[in-house]
């Protein structure tokens, strides 16, 4: 596994996954522009929404999925992704009438 190319986040998290087959880790990964080729090898690791003329995909993989992207020279780097929060949820439900 090529670590110069994950972020921290996601670093940590591999360190917690029991399964390193199942798909786990929800990842922007971000490539050189991708030929045919490398267009297969993500497909093949479980990526969809694969196109030529993208660099950004997203995607569910397993800790040995990332470990095999890591150490291809057309990918850049891979991120996890963040759960996002709505902003006003620490606020509450705010309550609305309808007149």
């Amino acid at each position: 596994m090529n670590y110069q190319k994950l972020d921290a986040p996601l670093s940590m998290a591999l360190k917690d996954v029991q399964n390193t087959d199942e798909p786990s880790l929800q990842v922007f990964i971000h490539t050189k522009p991708v030929s045919n080729a490398e267009t297969a090898a993500l497909e093949n690791l479980g990526v969809s929404g694969v196109a030529s003329g993208k660099d950004v995909f997203t995607a569910t993989l397993s800790p040995s999925a990332i470990s095999q992207l890591s150490e291809q020279p057309w990918v850049e780097h891979v991120k996890l992704s963040q759960t996002l929060h709505l902003a006003n949820q620490r606020y509450g439900m705010k309550r609305v009438s309808v007149l």
